[in-house]
């Protein structure tokens, strides 16, 4: 009789706390996208580098790797993207003229924005 009211229990409270964890890894998969914009830089890209990161079991981030020359200055650059079915994944490329918004954390520059420049 103890184990057909425990075990159920049990299976309630770690599916709860399931799904308590994979919300809590969405909001901050989503939050990834939302750089305040404390700065720009304004350069030449030198460089690009693309790649997909895994950031928790099914959920996936666009990784955009920018080297970037600003006078004499060279910068490097990085925009996560989580990929989600409605993404709009930026186009840049080598030479082109571009102004990125967003703020330093750790010595590189976090991208919130790309306007590129004709």
């Amino acid at each position: 009789m103890v184990t057909a009211i425990l075990i159920p229990a049990i299976f309630l409270y770690f599916y709860w706390v399931t799904r308590k964890e994979m919300k809590k890894n969405e909001a901050e998969w989503i939050a990834l996208a939302s750089i305040p914009e404390e700065s720009f830089i304004q350069g030449t890209v030198l460089e690009v580098q693309v790649e997909k990161e895994r950031f928790y079991y099914h959920r996936f981030n666009h990784v955009l790797t920018i080297k970037i020359q600003s006078g004499k200055n060279i910068f490097f650059c990085q925009k996560v993207t989580p990929l989600t079915r409605e993404v709009d994944i930026p186009q840049v490329r080598i030479g082109e003229s571009v102004v990125l918004y967003g703020n330093w954390k750790t010595g590189s520059f976090r991208i919130n924005r790309i306007i590129i420049c004709t």
